[in-house]
């Protein structure tokens, strides 16, 4: 019975597998086809177009743009996990006025809509004449309201704060404490955000569509709808674009899987 059950388990995430990675392989498949020949039907196996599809993307900008979307995906990380972890940090090992106040703050930026501060935030930019940069792309995550969330909650299930106390007795400043104590005890929370953050921020495409003015500084997304001229679009090559953009993410996925496993699942079980 036991051995049946898990069969039948096996069986059930081989399914789930199968319909998850279906997309990608066709994906993979029609980046080998002409746009024409896409819409012929659905195709299940490779054509012989992929190096023409290749030479379409390689000869546009697109290594300047995946090196910028590199640049933004980043940048936009690493400032993002740090200020989130120190205002997870903050919240968690100190008890004081409005505490519950801010939280509720945090909890609040995550229900108001990108789509509604654009505006502001673009007026925002120009006033700081940073429009026709990259600065747009990566400032936006400086204050995130998920990132900060995510630290809040993964810090007072996970953090033992015994720990911190121990530090601060021994005489280790709170800088010191955050970096080399607390940095390392939450390394499952701050794989999990790296990986999310530079997913989101690397799949961005409303910030840079507003922001982006200039092919110097066309980010993959805007490249990819890019491709084409004014009478026809190549899906073919768009979907070759598609494909081999998702390399650093798959790569980052693969790294990091564990650690983003233990940190969905940190806090889960008490006790």
């Amino acid at each position: 019975m036991k051995k049946g059950s898990k069969i039948f388990s096996y069986v059930i995430l081989a399914f789930i597998s199968v319909v998850s990675l279906f997309p990608f392989y066709l994906m993979i498949v029609m980046s080998t086809y002409k746009t024409e020949e896409i819409f012929k039907g659905l195709p299940f196996l490779p054509s012989n177009y992929f190096m023409t599809n290749m030479k379409t993307v390689f000869q546009s900008n697109f290594i300047g743009s995946y090196v910028n979307s590199l640049l933004v995906s980043i940048l936009s990380t690493v400032v993002c996990v740090v200020i989130s972890a120190m205002v997870g940090y903050g919240i968690t090992a100190y008890r004081f006025k409005g505490r519950r106040l801010l939280i509720n703050l945090v909890m609040l930026t995550m229900m108001v809509p990108v789509q509604i501060g654009v505006v502001g935030y673009m007026i925002e930019m120009r006033t700081m004449h940073m429009t026709g940069t990259l600065m747009p792309m990566i400032l936006i995550w400086l204050a995130n309201g998920f990132g900060a969330f995510w630290m809040i909650q993964f810090m007072q299930s996970s953090l033992p704060m015994e720990i911190v106390e121990s530090a601060r007795i021994d005489g280790s400043n709170e800088m010191n404490t955050f970096f080399r104590i607390v940095m390392p005890c939450i390394k499952p929370g701050l794989v999990t955000l790296v990986l999310l953050i530079f997913l989101w921020s690397w799949n961005s495409y409303l910030v840079p569509l507003v922001f982006v003015n200039d092919n110097s500084v066309m980010t993959i997304p805007i490249f990819i709808k890019s491709l084409g001229n004014a009478y026809r679009t190549d899906y073919g090559a768009q979907l070759t674009g598609l494909a081999v953009a998702t390399v650093p993410l798959l790569v980052l996925f693969i790294a990091g899987s564990k650690n983003f496993i233990q940190g969905l699942t940190a806090g889960a079980v008490k006790g």
